[in-house]
């Protein structure tokens, strides 16, 4: 294909809603690929394996770590999170986009070793927005709750390492907004090399042959 995906790597609040605007996203559009990324973490009610996530017991999530299998992984309220590397190349080679729904450490691992890579970051329009998400989830105790805001207290630091701030007021405007902002990036110069070089070849050659 002549298109090469783009990689698009998604942060955000934990209770942002950034999943379900990805999940929106790749229903919308075939030229979208979701990462699943592994995780130690236990499966919250009707998350399947291999859907959501591939679950993995620490062990195992450590020795995929030895293996090199994952591009990035962190451990966020103390369970791992990793991203397989094989299947993220093959889908980007196809010229699907890729995204990866990941936060803000495994982004920048990721950013280093593929610097073209887009970065979003998901937010509310307020805390006390993002607050009662949390709470309307209804799966996680409060101490978790409160886990996960401490850990976006640190996470607001980091906001100004992503290229994209997307508030996320109405599903459907931000998962416009996301769409136009990869069209864009598609047509970026520096994302379109190897087509000025062919145009410039077939103009040269053209001049010769009059």
């Amino acid at each position: 294909m002549d298109r090469q995906g783009i990689l698009i790597i998604v942060s955000g609040f934990s209770g942002a809603g950034k999943g379900t605007i990805m999940k929106e996203l790749t229903a919308r559009c075939e030229q979208y690929a979701l990462s699943v990324s592994a995780t130690t973490r236990q499966p919250r009610p009707g998350e399947e394996e291999g859907r959501e996530y591939f679950f993995r017991t620490r062990e195992q999530f450590e020795r995929m770590i030895a293996d090199g299998e994952l591009i990035e992984y962190a451990c966020y309220v103390n369970n791992y999170y990793g991203t397989p590397r094989a299947w993220v190349e093959e889908q980007l080679e196809k010229g699907r986009d890729v995204i990866l729904e990941i936060e803000i450490q495994g982004a920048r691992k990721v950013k280093k070793q593929y610097p073209d890579a887009v970065l979003l970051f998901v937010m509310t329009k307020d805390i006390q927005t993002l607050m009662e998400r949390l709470a309307e989830r209804g799966t996680e105790a409060p101490e978790v709750i409160a886990e996960r805001l401490r850990q976006a207290v640190a996470e607001a630091e980091g906001i100004e390492e992503y290229d994209y701030l997307i508030v996320n007021d109405d599903l459907n405007a931000c998962v416009e907004q996301v769409h136009s902002i990869i069209l864009s990036e598609h047509e970026k110069v520096i994302r379109n090399r190897e087509k000025i070089a062919r145009i410039r070849a077939e103009l040269e050659e053209l001049v010769k042959g009059e």
